[in-house]
């Protein structure tokens, strides 16, 4: 898996526990080897876990070694981000993006808490 530094990684066993039982919101990117864009996304994911410490938990999923998520939330290109906050997802987004649009994006998600 192409790992974002400082990322944690969630597995369809951990997922449960580490994402939907979480206090605060969760992003995750599911995302697998073969993806170029996952790729172009990595240092980006890596400075927004930084930059949102505290706020928000960021971790990714491989979707090739746990397809089960993948397909319980019907995800079907990669990367695709999707933020969680009490158990449910609440917002999703599929593609690359720059690190300063994924934090705008973001910041919809804390507005409505």
């Amino acid at each position: 898996m192409i790992h974002a530094e400082g990322v944690a990684e969630v597995t369809d066993a951990t997922f449960d526990t580490e994402v939907l039982a979480a206090d605060g919101p969760v992003l995750v990117e599911f995302t697998a080897d073969w993806c170029g864009p996952c790729r172009q996304l990595a240092p980006v994911l890596s400075a927004v876990a930084t930059e949102l410490t505290g706020r928000m938990e960021v971790v990714q999923l491989d979707i090739d070694t746990s397809p089960g998520i993948a397909s319980r939330y019907a995800v079907l290109s990669a990367p695709t981000l999707m933020v969680f906050r009490g158990g449910e997802p609440v917002k999703s987004m599929v593609g690359a993006r720059p690190r300063r649009k994924l934090l705008q994006e973001l910041e919809e998600v804390f507005e409505r808490a």
